[in-house]
């Protein structure tokens, strides 16, 4: 067989495996926004691998577990669990303050929330906490992780057909069609998706916080906060990439929406 020699067969079983990981996968209906996605984990899986990982984390930290900041971050958990209505039904949500001077927070699957102490002085106040555990618990509850499970495994398929395809093909060429091949499916697939996922979570975080009855307009001081940081690189939580002025801007053309979810929460 001629050196350089790209096998077609392998893309094309890689083409049928990746249509059925994708069409077998499970199905999730947002109930926040309508939109439909496929998945690569089942509800079961999710909390399961939240639990045990939030199990681990706890674990290797120091938790603090009395004192007026563990109330704060506790109410303000109840009262956005409250609000995430149909989208977290089932969620059997708890949370944990860490000592920990990470500008960071999160929500692992099935509702289990992190919160570092790093993140209470740039949130100064309960909304903009709730700014930043709105987000957090909206990624949960759309399930976020469950669909980048399936975007992974489709993704490694078809990194897999390629490199089967060009295994004739001398070396130093393969090394560097696969280089390009998974730097555009970095760049060109996994971290928009990832942004997507980032500002979806903005949006129904605002709408929890709003429905909470905190303040919506505290979300635009917030990341304004974090924007006059001038961190070198973003904290972990925002580690996929919207610029502070793009969230902020997207949160302004949300905010007549917020507001009205905040007023009626207010019974005005």
């Amino acid at each position: 067989m001629r050196r350089g020699h790209v096998k077609w067969i392998p893309i094309l079983i890689a083409g049928l495996i990746l249509a059925w990981q994708y069409f077998s996968s499970d199905k999730f209906v947002n109930p926040e926004t309508g939109k439909k996605s496929h998945v690569g984990m089942s509800t079961q899986q999710e909390a399961a691998l939240g639990f045990q990982t939030y199990r681990q984390v706890l674990s290797e930290a120091r938790t603090i577990d009395s004192g007026p900041e563990v109330h704060a971050v506790k109410t303000v958990a109840s009262r956005l669990a409250k609000a995430t209505g149909q989208g977290g039904q089932g969620y059997e949500w708890e949370v944990s303050l860490i000592d920990d001077q990470q500008v960071n927070a999160f929500c692992l699957p099935g509702g289990k929330i992190v919160v570092y102490t790093g993140i209470l002085p740039v949130a100064q106040n309960d909304a903009a906490l709730a700014t930043v555990m709105g987000h957090e618990m909206a990624h949960a509850t759309s399930r976020h992780g469950a669909q980048r499970v399936l975007q992974q495994n489709l993704t490694q398929t078809a990194m897999l057909g390629v490199a089967v395809s060009l295994s004739d093909m001398d070396y130093g060429k393969q090394r560097a069609v696969m280089g390009a091949l998974g730097a555009g499916a970095q760049f060109g697939i996994l971290m928009p998706f990832g942004r997507k996922h980032e500002s979806e979570a903005d949006e129904i975080g605002l709408m929890y916080m709003a429905r909470a009855g905190y303040d919506p307009q505290e979300s635009l001081r917030f990341w304004q906060r974090m924007d006059q940081a001038g961190r070198a690189g973003p904290p972990e939580f925002l580690s996929t990439h919207p610029a502070h002025g793009t969230r902020i801007q997207q949160l302004q053309a949300l905010m007549p929406k917020a507001i009205e979810e905040y007023k009626r929460a207010r019974g005005q």
